[in-house]
């Protein structure tokens, strides 16, 4: 079993976040996008879409997408439950790790992918050509910078994204953070509560990822 990544990249940074809260080891086997490795035949036989981290299983199924590779681990090894425990646990955590995804990834990515030069004629990810179109990166900061202050006021009032319990709802929004920064969208005075809760995931060992 090996998990291909780009170990800089948000979307392996969640895996490898989830793995050390699950104290569960893996090979990885790093891709360098920045060079192109991922948009070569080798790694596209693996993932034809061209995106990291993919896992391959030792009987040569893949599964792509961090998330379902993190949903892959936590149903061979449940406990820490970081998807929820409860059924409302669990339905909070689904819920706040769609918000983060859909309302604070994806303006990022999409504000990344249709500004940077390093990405011209790839504003998706695959392999074939897309042309970069510059209002979606204007409306994806904006859109960005909206969840700061909406996660803000979630904060303000639990202790972690999805109620009393760290999950991967909060993993999902530390990357977010870092991700964004990218982009220049950064929590600012106004955003005090996310600020004293970055503080406290820092001090997390799986944190630790981000020192790499």
């Amino acid at each position: 079993m090996k998990i291909y990544e780009f170990k800089r990249a948000p979307n392996p940074r969640r895996v490898q976040m989830f793995l050390v809260e699950k104290n569960i080891d893996v090979e990885y086997v790093q891709v360098n996008v920045r060079n192109g490795e991922n948009r070569e035949s080798d790694y596209l036989s693996i993932n034809p879409k061209s995106g990291v981290p993919a896992l391959l299983l030792d009987n040569g199924n893949v599964i792509a997408e961090s998330m379902a590779i993190c949903r892959y681990f936590d149903a061979v090894q449940p406990e820490p439950f970081l998807f929820g425990e409860s059924p409302e646990e669990k339905g909070l955590v689904e819920m706040w790790n769609r918000k983060i995804e859909i309302e604070g990834m994806n303006p990022v990515g999409e504000c990344l992918r249709n500004s940077s030069e390093a990405f011209k004629d790839r504003a998706v990810p695959d392999p074939r050509a897309t042309k970069q179109i510059p209002e979606l990166a204007d409306r994806g900061s904006m859109l960005a910078n909206r969840f700061l202050g909406d996660i803000n006021e979630r904060l303000s009032k639990n202790k972690y994204v999805a109620g009393e319990n760290f999950s991967m709802a909060d993993i999902n929004l530390y990357v977010f953070l870092d991700f964004a920064s990218w982009v220049k969208v950064i929590p600012t005075e106004d955003h005090q509560s996310l600020i004293k809760w970055k503080a406290v995931i820092s001090e997390r060992e799986c944190a630790k990822v981000f020192e790499n």
